[in-house]
């Protein structure tokens, strides 16, 4: 995994040292330019400004699947969870069937917050003769790396709102998420895929030199899209006027879901309830370098989902200020 680096770009990404701090934490989470890794390298450089005794050190690359099952067993500290992937390990489903020790490690694993994934932004260049999802027969389209969960949502929600399948009715082009980007800039690919908080890092890139549209389903209703929503998908816009090349006049609806900050849970209560307490009590401090950290909210951030616990420490603070009754 590679170590974020300090930028001082509208996306906010660090690389915490432990210094001389008592306690150093270590956090796993996934390619560091993506958004929501973003969030999580955010969320340390906050909590290390705040605390000289507690440090968190986070490592960017891999993959969440691996990352959770890791921290379950006590060799990370913390790491990017999601509904769906703690659903599959507690129950030793899916990637976890083969690991027989799954479901048991999962009862060491706890939530510190939950944070939008973000919105599904389905791109395609402004002068582009696409202008709905429905359009992309025979087009060549990068959804995320194969296989992943990113990929398949995209998938799934391209299948469900227009009937199009990938491999039959479109390429979905194999590539890491630095590959799949730069074919898009490129203009080796028609569309590109990534869920995040606007403004986006890359989407702020490409529409430096270029126009950029976002396409959506002609319908998002119907029995096929209940299904995919099914418990942890919801639907969401993303607005018009976000960039300064990006040639929507309206909003495009999408496709959103919930991914968190997990833990293990067998981490001392006190510090956690430390490390919660640094970053909700600063958040604030932080929008304006990071304009996307207006879209966290303790009320996201405490929801029941696939019946993660919380950790007694963040769940402590949450009561203290509210969030919990």
């Amino acid at each position: 995994m590679r170590h974020l680096t300090l930028a001082a770009a509208a996306a906010l990404t660090v690389s915490a040292t432990a210094g001389l701090a008592q306690d150093t934490l270590k956090m796993a989470t996934i390619e560091p330019s993506l958004g929501q890794a973003i969030t999580m390298a955010t969320f340390a450089n906050v909590v290390n400004g705040k605390l000289s005794d507690i440090q968190i050190e986070v490592a960017g690359g891999g993959a969440a699947t691996l990352h959770q099952i890791e921290t379950a067993r006590g060799n990370l500290d913390m790491y990017m969870v999601s509904p769906t992937i703690y659903n599959f390990m507690s129950t030793g489903k899916a990637m976890y069937a083969n690991q027989p020790d799954a479901a048991e490690v999962s009862e060491n694993l706890a939530l510190l917050m939950w944070f939008p994934y973000g919105q599904y932004h389905y791109a395609v260049r402004g002068d582009s003769d696409i202008e709905y999802l429905d359009d992309i027969e025979g087009a060549t389209v990068f959804l995320g790396p194969a296989g992943g969960g990113a990929f398949n949502a995209a998938k799934g929600w391209i299948e469900a709102t227009t009937g199009l399948v990938a491999g039959e009715d479109y390429e979905a082009i194999t590539a890491n998420w630095a590959t799949g980007f730069q074919s898009f800039l490129d203009g080796k690919i028609d569309m590109y895929v990534n869920g995040c908080i606007d403004p986006c890092q890359q989407f702020i890139q490409f529409t430096e030199t270029e126009s950029l549209r976002f396409i959506g389903p002609e319908d998002h209703t119907g029995e096929a899209v209940d299904k995919f929503l099914g418990n942890f998908r919801y639907l969401a816009e993303v607005p018009a006027g976000i960039y300064g090349n990006q040639v929507n006049d309206g909003p495009v609806m999408s496709n959103d879901t919930a991914v968190g900050i997990g833990l293990r849970a067998d981490l001392d209560e006190e510090t956690v309830y430390q490390v919660t307490k640094a970053f909700w009590d600063n958040v604030d401090s932080i929008t304006s370098d990071a304009p996307w950290a207006k879209a966290l909210s303790i009320e996201f951030a405490v929801q029941s989902l696939a019946g993660m616990p919380l950790h007694p420490g963040a769940e402590r603070y949450y009561r203290e200020v509210g969030a919990l009754k």
